[in-house]
């Protein structure tokens, strides 16, 4: 397979998080014979039941991992194609990426190259599951090169994630006599609008921190007074969260003294990271988080690259472009060897 052959054939492969075992398994049979006929392994690193993580390795020692997710966010959709881009779920998040890296060691074995891997997790669109498996097992890589879309380019460094739940309780009433009950909904709006006030951090590199209120619900009927609501609300950031997670507590504490409006229940903290730069390479900055920070660098000093634009990630009209696709298969060459070049210095 050429390397569009091999991306519509990855994302024809329906692996939405949790349903990675499929895509799992045709990795593996891919791989075999490039492992065979190479002296390389190709494992099976089971994560949970039916979801593994697929290792290859040619050589030791190993000075660089590429590696990317398998799974992608629903829905589904298979692929298409026409002169200037491949569609379809994972086009460019991240299978268009998992196809270049194959490709490009590809053509480093048949160079005669040595000393490199490719590891494909999965989970990093729900909880990195893959990646922090990964860590509990490192296999001596010097560097990992993360591949998320970055149009081709070096990432500086990624922002973090702070995600909290924001519940708050009242008591139901009849909605014609309110006095007697107590809003949770009306409670959470004015939490929410608090938060919506914080003002948030900016970092010279990394850039400003955003907030997004992504879901919210609660309540039970238009005439009913609400006795609970919820909100769930993801921050990205660019440094510290202890500023950020203070001011938040304030918010929902509402007026001094009073009752508070809601309670915080954090579910995920991402720290923001910063990375290293090669020479040669455009760079960019990933608003973004990666399975880097779940890594913890046991597989080595993280890097960040992939073909692909992350503004059509997640997306009904996800993509990645052609050429893109192929000049990444010959960058990620250059990345290795350069890597290469540095250890062995």
């Amino acid at each position: 397979m050429d390397v569009f052959e091999l991306t519509r054939a990855l994302v024809d492969i329906e692996s939405v998080t949790g349903n990675e075992e499929r895509v799992g398994g045709f990795l593996c049979d891919y791989l075999a014979p490039l492992a065979a006929a190479f002296g390389g392994t190709v494992e099976r690193i089971e994560v949970e039941p039916r979801r593994f993580n697929v290792y290859a390795n040619w050589g030791e020692p190993q000075i660089a991992t590429l590696s990317t997710h398998i799974d992608t966010v629903p829905p589904f959709f298979p692929s298409r194609e026409d002169d200037d881009y491949i569609w379809g779920r994972g086009s460019c998040d991240a299978k268009g990426i998992a196809a270049s890296m194959i490709k490009a060691v590809e053509a480093m074995l048949a160079a005669g190259e040595r000393g490199f891997g490719l590891l494909f997790v999965v989970g990093e669109e729900r909880n990195s599951a893959g990646a922090y498996h990964a860590a509990r097992m490192p296999r001596g890589s010097r560097h990992i090169v993360n591949g998320e879309p970055t149009e081709n380019r070096l990432a500086l460094g990624s922002k973090g994630a702070l995600r909290y739940e924001v519940v708050a309780s009242g008591k139901m009433a009849h909605s014609a006599y309110p006095e007697l009950g107590e809003s949770a909904v009306h409670k959470l709006i004015e939490a929410l609008a608090n938060v919506l006030r914080i003002p948030l951090p900016s970092d010279p590199t990394l850039g400003p921190s955003t907030l997004n209120i992504g879901t919210i619900s609660g309540g039970r009927a238009p005439n009913v007074v609400a006795d609970e609501a919820r909100a769930e609300i993801l921050i990205r950031l660019v440094g510290d969260s202890a500023e950020t997670k203070a001011a938040l507590a304030r918010a929902v504490a509402g007026e001094p003294g009073g009752k508070p409006l809601a309670q915080l229940r954090e579910i995920l903290e991402i720290p923001a990271v910063r990375l290293g730069a090669l020479n040669g390479f455009d760079t960019m900055v990933a608003a973004y988080t990666t399975d880097i920070p779940a890594f913890g660098g046991q597989w080595g000093e993280p890097l960040l690259f992939g073909p692909g634009s992350i503004l059509v990630a997640h997306t009904p009209d996800e993509r990645v472009p052609k050429q893109q696709l192929l000049d990444a298969v010959q960058i990620y060459q250059g990345i290795v060897r350069e890597l290469c070049k540095s250890e062995s210095k």
